[in-house]
């Protein structure tokens, strides 16, 4: 019996973490080989030329060359497989899912990496590359035609799968953020939410003169702290609005303090 084809894989993107969460992911299919990375857009060029993959998960924003200009530059005749991934907002949203196979919106979770893995195989099994090209050539003109608003430096919202729906949790509304092993948890006023994405990525993602991380597993709105608490053992944590206490790391605790406008005591 002849051996399965494997969907050759490119990963392009410039946040390191991002490179190794799909990684990490891909590795886990057997019907997938990762033929390579690149870190910026010139290499995403230079990747999809050479290595001719079956499939590109391709960043939207990189300094340098944008995932559009990859694009512009390589030719959607001669584009893969595309599988856009964004941190950004809805505009991205809608100016890629009819272009390409799929969009990934930072961050996204195992369950919505499977759906976008299984378009592009149903596609690739289909043949229909004509057609992906055929969208892309279409969206890359009236992206020219139309200038696009600068996406935001930061998450302005989290996508979080539930239940079978995708609902949207303003960042506006987060309280704090607590690490559960490979999960993280959302707090806002009146819910939890839960997704699969670790602390560093998140912490990359939020603005930093909104929230702070005061502890490995933390990562706290700064306008919510009531309270700053030591005991004379040496002990940190915060005291939140709402009354709820999180404990802060002794390494952690001058930088919050400075963050707060609080002069540390000499």
């Amino acid at each position: 019996m002849a051996e399965e084809k494997k969907i050759r894989v490119l990963i392009v993107d410039d946040e390191r973490a991002a490179r190794e969460r799909l990684k990490d992911l891909l590795q886990k299919e057997s019907d997938i080989e990762i033929v390579g990375t690149a870190t910026n857009g010139r290499e995403g060029v230079q990747g999809i030329e050479r290595l001719k993959p079956d499939l590109v998960f391709l960043d939207v924003q990189m300094p340098g060359l944008t995932g559009i200009e990859v694009v512009k530059k390589v030719g959607p005749q001669h584009m893969p497989e595309v599988i856009f991934v964004t941190a950004y907002n809805q505009y991205a949203v809608n100016a890629f899912d009819f272009a390409a196979t799929d969009y990934l919106l930072k961050p996204f979770d195992d369950e919505r990496f499977e759906q976008s893995l299984a378009r592009v195989r149903k596609k690739i099994s289909a043949h229909e590359m004509n057609d992906l090209q055929t969208r892309l050539a279409a969206v890359l003109r009236e992206v020219s035609e139309t200038p696009s608003p600068a996406p935001p430096r930061y998450l302005e919202r989290i996508a979080v799968e539930m239940r079978g729906q995708m609902r949207i949790v303003p960042v506006g509304r987060i309280i704090f953020i607590a690490a559960s092993g490979d999960y993280a948890e959302l707090h806002t006023a009146d819910a939890t939410y839960v997704i699969r994405e670790q602390m560093q990525v998140l912490e990359d993602r939020l603005d930093p003169a909104t929230f702070f991380r005061i502890h490995r597993s933390t990562i706290v709105r700064l306008e919510e702290i009531d309270a700053l608490l030591y005991s004379e053992g040496g002990d940190y944590s915060v005291r939140l609005q709402d009354g709820k206490r999180l404990k802060v790391s002794r390494s952690r605790y001058e930088e919050l303090q400075r963050r707060l406008g609080i002069a540390s005591k000499s």
